[in-house]
């Protein structure tokens, strides 16, 4: 599990494209590599990765090919920067939400808005996730947490509000026009909304 809170972003320094699999490499400063092992897990850009190899203070990563289909990781290139978080330990503090890596689909940036201390991005949605996005509600945008500031349901449209901080320490400050993100809804609010579909479907059928 991650807590959304990024803790750096950092270019590709290894990229090595085989068949079903592409191999990543991201030198990670020490702070970051503190009792870091083979097999630990590390969010690259919000998707759950295992470290396969640890070369000095080059960390090396395996996607396969769901994992490339599902994520924006398939796009990288050489030299792209990466939000990258440790996984949580026990009694740690969540700033943001639990996020567990498992990527729900892409979203792709559809409006800019730059303000004199702020940056407000507005993304399409895939229509099947629409209904788990609510105004005020969480989501996780390339491993953040972030608030979502506006959603309209009805063309699938939301946004996010991000402050210099947020900025200067990932890769959204980078996002233009057709941009894609990875995004993973709040967990607990996929639960409910499933659980609450479900129970008018029995319902309905009860009654007929």
């Amino acid at each position: 599990m991650y807590t959304g809170i990024v803790q750096g972003a950092f270019p590709l320094c290894g990229l090595i494209d085989e068949p079903g699999l592409r191999r990543l490499a991201v030198d990670l400063p020490e702070s970051l590599q503190d009792d870091l092992s083979i097999g630990a897990s590390i969010a690259l850009d919000g998707v759950c990765m295992t470290v396969t190899r640890i070369d000095g203070p080059t960390v090396h990563f395996d996607a396969m090919q769901e994992t490339l289909s599902l994520t924006t990781l398939g796009q990288l290139k050489m030299g792209d920067s990466v939000n990258v978080e440790r996984s949580a330990k026990q009694g740690a503090e969540i700033g943001g939400h639990l996020i567990s890596g498992h990527i729900d689909g892409r979203a792709k940036v559809c409006e800019v808005q730059r303000s004199e201390n702020n940056v407000s991005l507005f993304f399409q949605l895939p229509e099947a996730l629409c209904k788990y996005v609510f105004h005020k509600g969480f989501i996780g945008l390339h491993g953040c947490s972030l608030t979502v500031a506006s959603m309209d349901k009805e063309r699938g449209i939301f946004s996010v509000c991000l402050i210099p901080e947020t900025l200067r320490s990932t890769n959204l400050s980078a996002l233009v026009v057709g941009s894609e993100v990875n995004i993973e809804v709040d967990r607990q609010t996929q639960v409910i909304v499933d659980t609450v579909e479900r129970v008018l479907a029995e319902q309905g059928v009860n009654r007929e």
